[in-house]
């Protein structure tokens, strides 16, 4: 049984809080016997077209919702369903509210021909308005979300998760049989195809999305809530990706770690092998110590890179878009690929449109060295991602965690504060590399990860860091209170740029990356 328009607004909203904002439809061309299909098809769904739209509470919060109706004529959208949509989205815009658009169709109504193809146009436009206005735009896709509804306002969430088996897709498998006299592949067209391809960002039933839609709007509120030092309740929000059987090898994997001194250059070896240890705490960990938590998966696009991870949520009250490599994705020469650096972009859009802080977490080996990666556009990538992240309008943090090689690690660099844990470092290379370019072995590395100023310290000493986070004296041995203290120091750092005026901001961060490595007097 598909879920109708109503349904799914009394799932989602308080109850009896929705307020209907639809008049009478717009009067079309019709022939008789369309105009007959129209009259029965508000008998069987109880609707006068195929959307409600309206406003109503979501756990208090004010909401603009659409909801298409299946019921009537497929969920098909023709002008008057278009204009009823639009309205809405217009309304929605003026009024500042959030818009929760809940798509399940057909795709264009076919007895309107092409007038009501282009519909998609004028809907895109509007959604993209209200976007461009700061306005959150949610989307819930429902069983089955087709055609050009599916390739226009369908698509343009901020967020996107879909219902639980539903069809969703672009071509209609009844139209690819016709075409092509064979029947379109199994399982592409599914939602949970299509979350795992990176498509949406997961697939949900209505009362979770309902969870989800509020913590996801209290982020993108941008409104500083009071600080708590309390451990969320894990078992409050959704479970992340799940660890790979690797990374989840025991103490009997470690790699055997010198102890500790502070003298020579043995001191900034350790900090690599450290850096290294299975059980040091990444960025789920410190993710775990976030309130209002939202994973979110894929470039929205297509591609989904495991090797990181995607996310809204609220440090210490300070809302904000996160996104960073996961090392418990990377294994062998799984690295972080180009879908990685989308997805990190998309984080960058993201954070652009809703006027939130981003917070950038460097944790990798390096990106992927493959002929896929090369092909696939690699360095072109890292390139944008650098050149986004100097030129963005909105505060930026990035926090150097564990291990900084590589251009993988540059991308998410150039940021308006540089947080460091003790043992983190940053190079071109990992010293193993590096001694084999320079040495022809790897046995110098220690003595190149010195002469190099990888360290925490040495980044700090040369403006390339702008805070140490103290490891005690091993993140992997204390993994909750390190990471607690780094989310706090990042929940700092938010509050301090987002004091300040964005215009201040940005030329900060432009200035402070035109003078990197010259001299302290040097203009």
């Amino acid at each position: 049984m598909r879920t109708s328009a109503r349904e799914f607004l009394g799932q989602l909203l308080d109850t009896n809080s929705f307020v209907s904002w639809d008049r009478p439809p717009v009067t079309v061309a019709a022939t008789p016997r369309y105009r007959e299909a129209l009259r029965t098809a508000a008998v069987a769904a109880g609707t006068d077209e195929s959307v409600l739209t309206g406003e109503g509470l979501l756990r208090g919060r004010r909401v603009a919702v659409i909801a298409c109706e299946f019921g009537f004529l497929a969920g098909s959208i023709g002008v008057a369903a278009a204009e009823r949509i639009v309205a809405a989205v217009e309304r929605a815009t003026e009024l500042g509210l959030p818009l929760l658009a809940s798509p399940t169709s057909g795709g264009t109504r076919m007895q309107e021909g092409t007038v009501a193809f282009v519909q998609m146009v004028k809907i895109a436009g509007a959604v993209a308005a209200h976007k461009s206005a700061g306005h959150p735009y949610l989307v819930y896709l429902r069983d089955p979300t087709m055609g050009g509804v599916f390739a226009s306002w369908g698509s343009l969430g901020h967020i996107t998760f879909a219902e639980p088996g539903a069809l969703i897709g672009f071509l209609g498998p009844r139209v690819y049989q016709a075409l092509y006299g064979k029947p379109f592949p199994e399982g592409v067209q599914t939602a949970e195809n299509l979350y795992r391809r990176g498509v949406i960002d997961g697939v949900l039933p209505i009362p979770v999305f309902r969870r989800i839609a509020h913590r996801a709007l209290s982020v993108f509120s941008g409104v500083q809530l009071p600080d708590t030092t309390a451990a969320p309740d894990a078992a409050a929000h959704p479970p992340m990706l799940p660890r790979t059987v690797a990374a989840a090898r025991d103490d009997a994997g470690r790699q055997e770690i010198p102890p500790l001194n502070r003298s020579g250059d043995n001191t900034v070896w350790q900090s690599v092998l450290i850096s290294r240890r299975p059980q040091r705490p990444g960025i789920r960990d410190l993710l775990r110590q976030v309130t209002q938590r939202v994973p979110l998966s894929g470039t929205g696009q297509g591609e989904s890179d495991r090797t990181a991870v995607l996310a809204l949520g609220r440090f210490r009250g300070q809302p904000c878009v996160v996104f960073g490599h996961d090392r418990r994705g990377q294994q062998g020469e799984n690295t972080m690929g180009p879908a990685a650096l989308r997805e990190a972009r998309r984080s960058m859009a993201l954070a652009q449109e809703l006027r939130l802080p981003l917070v950038l977490v460097i944790d990798t080996v390096g990106a992927a060295l493959s002929k896929e990666a090369e092909e696939r556009g690699l360095a072109p990538e890292i390139a944008r991602c650098i050149a986004d992240l100097v030129t963005l309008d909105t505060p930026t943090v990035s926090v150097l965690l564990g291990q900084g090689t590589g251009g993988g690690a540059l991308a998410l660099l150039p940021a308006d504060r540089v947080l460091a844990a003790t043992h983190a470092w940053l190079a071109p290379l990992p010293p193993e590399g590096a001694s084999a370019i320079v040495f022809r072995d790897t046995d110098h590395a220690p003595e190149l990860a010195a002469a190099q100023r990888i360290s925490a310290a040495d980044l700090l000493a040369d403006g390339v860091v702008d805070r140490i986070v103290p490891e005690l004296p091993d993140a992997a041995d204390e993994p909750v209170d390190f990471a607690r203290r780094m989310v706090a120091a990042i929940a700092n750092e938010l509050a301090s740029l987002r004091a300040r005026p964005e215009s201040e901001v940005l030329a900060a961060r432009q200035a402070r990356y035109r003078r990197l490595g010259l001299p302290g007097d040097a203009t």
